[in-house]
């Protein structure tokens, strides 16, 4: 009985917390709430009013979100209806700029219209009060007498729910970054005994900050224009690429290339032209090189000659990729022949070398049933563009294409004229063609050309453009691996680089993603639409990808970047964050004094709204010394002793890389930086440790 009296006084207890804790007693109510280090705060000068009394208000956002400036803004009121202005302009809507570290606030005073909130002898608080303090009562009653007829873990939980209800404990779901932090604050208060609400909702613009670099510490690229382009090293150390409608260029280091598209384009004759245009005959073209697509070239010791692959690419599926011979990278080249043809049917397929290779001068039934007169070639059969010609480790020498469509293929060369190997056959079947060879990924239209195959370490890298390679479509570099040059080819996760049924697959979780679209701090503009890479190993062990980048500047115009690659512990390719300047891992590695600190982080998430531009911008994490990271992302970090590999284990997953020093993009200014890939989400992880 005495336990049933005790337990009777806590509904009488209860009722005075509500009564004496309720808000409306407070001389000023105040409304708090943060979302990507913005915090906002509302507050009114009383909780209760009587009719007629003027509410003094304040609004005051404060910007802690590291190299985030706020740009002006306007709000919008959503009070409770009635809630208007005290005199004319006496609510503003406009808060200033807010850069980052500092904070801002608008006042104003607002007034109940009187037809609406007339005047009352009872306080609607204290109203509000005894309503709110006799439902918690009846409900406590309730849950007592529940708990007397119950075990103790009932009684036990019963009572965790009920601290909860009095303490007014809530979780809430960290909002994600964004360049727009949306808020929302309001505050229940009494008017003329009603309650009402005073809301104001805020859409946040926010603009990163510039990394400023001071001009002596600055460092120009000569930059130049070359879409698809195709990197070859020459016997006296000078890098080449060549790239789509005849362009090309040069350098010694890297990052500073001269173009050679004049003389390059200058070197062919009018009879090599015609010679590359014959199968073709492709009316649609402007000038000469305007159907001539994405070169690859590579030296012949046994032909001594330079040999490009070139892409020509015809109307109606009639593409073929021609071998090229010359004395110099430069040219002047010279015509040998085609390696493979696309397109062909019964009445021009004499004109191939399909009747050598299949024994018949008669089309196969499958190039009809898949043909160009029901426009269904591209269901089955690639389309001939995109080479990539690279030596395996005994000396084969192999060309991989193919765009879209049908898929990526593969076929073994010939190593003394360079041309097709016609010793070597092929199975025909879901994967393989007796004239086409063997399929090694895509397929069935997905999305994937620029095929490149090239060997690091232990592996045989096929890099791979997912998407469209406009500004907007979402292209993007896909990493696969596989211990023969001809697959098969899988990513990290096991997936293999072949399709079978359509998907659109440009955000898919199929092939490590290298990187999206970006942008440091010290870029004018971000980074997006990266792809149609080639991929080398330096004679000093390095490896390196090169690729044409677009921006988000609403622009199509693209230009030649070249970043370093790693391998990881688990044998995956990872990027440098940064252009490549000399960059090189550090023999025995870094101590964890030497990595910790503060850094910026952009990671390459595998959806990303491509269609508008998005580029992923920077967040700021902390590596403490005790392994742990803090920041916009949680978890922890740890290096293996004498080695550069670092692993950043957050977002519930462990990012496996390495760590280095490098240039920051632009600048002589040496930071700690990081690459690293998730084993799981198969994207990249990057950061740079801050320097201002």
């Amino acid at each position: 009985m005495k336990r049933l009296k005790g337990l009777l006084i806590l509904p009488v207890l209860c009722l005075m917390v509500m009564l004496y804790s309720s808000p409306v007693k407070a001389e000023e109510a105040v409304y708090t709430t943060t979302a990507n280090d913005v915090t906002v705060t509302l507050q009114t000068d009383k909780s209760e009013y009587k009719a007629g009394e003027e509410i003094h208000y304040t609004i005051t956002v404060e910007n802690n979100r590291y190299s985030w400036d706020i740009n002006s803004f306007t709000l919008t009121y959503k009070n409770t209806e009635g809630l208007k202005a005290a005199q004319e302009d006496s609510m503003p809507d406009t808060m200033p700029d807010i850069p980052y570290g500092e904070s801002a606030s608008i006042s104003g005073i607002m007034v109940g219209d009187p037809e609406l909130f007339p005047s009352t002898g009872l306080s609607g608080g204290v109203i509000a009060g005894i309503i709110v303090g006799v439902v918690v009562l009846l409900a406590v009653i309730v849950v007592i007498v529940s708990l007397l007829r119950k075990k103790k873990g009932g009684a036990k939980a019963a009572a965790l729910v009920l601290a909860l209800i009095l303490t007014g404990q809530a979780l809430q779901a960290e909002a994600a970054p964004d360049d727009t932090v949306d808020m929302g604050p309001y505050l229940r208060i009494t008017y003329a005994g009603q309650e009402v609400i005073v809301r104001a909702t805020m859409d946040i613009p926010m603009k990163q900050q510039l990394q400023v670099i001071a001009p002596e510490d600055r460092l120009t690229y000569q930059r130049i224009t070359c879409h698809d382009p195709s990197i070859f090293r020459d016997f006296d150390g000078t890098y080449y690429i060549l790239g789509t409608h005849m362009t090309g260029g040069y350098t010694k280091d890297l990052y500073n290339w001269t173009s050679i598209d004049n003389e390059y384009r200058a070197s062919f004759t009018e009879e090599v032209k015609a010679q590359i245009r014959a199968w073709n005959k492709d009316e649609t073209a402007g000038s000469w090189f305007d159907y001539l697509w994405a070169p690859d070239i590579i030296y012949n010791p046994i032909m001594g000659k330079y040999c490009m692959y070139l892409s020509a690419n015809g109307d109606d599926w009639k593409s073929n990729i021609v071998l090229l011979t010359a004395d110099a990278v430069e040219g002047p080249y010279s015509y040998v022949g085609s390696i493979v043809y696309g397109g062909f049917t019964q009445d021009d397929i004499g004109e191939t070398d399909a009747p050598q290779v299949l024994g018949t001068d008669q089309i196969p039934e499958r190039y009809v049933t898949n043909g160009i007169a029901n426009r269904k070639w591209g269901d089955k059969w690639p389309n001939c563009i995109d080479p990539c010609v690279f030596y395996d480790d005994d000396g084969k020498l192999w060309m991989s294409y193919g765009s879209w469509s049908g898929g990526i293929f593969i076929l073994e060369l010939d190593e003394e004229t360079g041309l097709r190997d016609y010793n070597v056959t092929y199975e025909t079947n879901e994967h393989s063609d007796a004239y086409f060879g063997k399929k090694i990924a895509g397929g069935a239209y997905v999305s994937g050309e620029a095929s490149y195959i090239q060997k690091v370490g232990d592996y045989y890298y096929l890099f791979i453009s997912y998407g469209g390679l406009e500004a907007k479509g979402g292209y993007n570099v896909r990493v696969f691996r596989s211990e023969k040059p001809d697959g098969e080819y899988v990513d990290l996760i096991g997936n293999s680089a072949i399709y079978d049924s359509y998907v659109l697959n440009i955000n898919q979780s199929v092939g490590v993603r290298l990187f999206g679209g970006y942008k440091w701090r010290v870029f004018n503009s971000g980074l997006v639409a990266q792809g149609h890479n080639s991929a080398f190993v330096d004679e000093d062990g390095r490896a390196y990808i090169v690729f044409h980048t677009r921006t988000d500047n609403g622009s199509e115009g693209h230009y030649v970047k070249v970043h370093q690659l790693f391998v990881t512990k688990e044998g995956w390719l990872v990027s440098a964050p940064y252009q490549t300047t000399g960059e090189a891992l550090k023999n025995g590695g870094w101590s964890v004094s030497e990595v910790a600190g503060d850094y910026e982080v952009i990671l390459h998430e595998m959806d990303i709204d491509y269609k508008n531009l998005e580029t992923k911008n920077t967040q700021l994490i902390t590596l403490h010394e005790d392994g742990t990271v803090t920041g916009a992302y949680e978890g922890t970090w740890r290096l293996e002793d004498g080695t550069s590999y670092i692993v950043l284990s957050m977002n519930g997953q462990d990012y496996s890389g390495v760590t280095l020093s490098m240039n920051v993009e632009f600048s002589t200014i040496e930071t700690q930086v990081f690459t690293a890939v998730g084993l799981k989400d198969q994207v990249t992880l990057w950061g740079s440790k801050v320097i201002d």
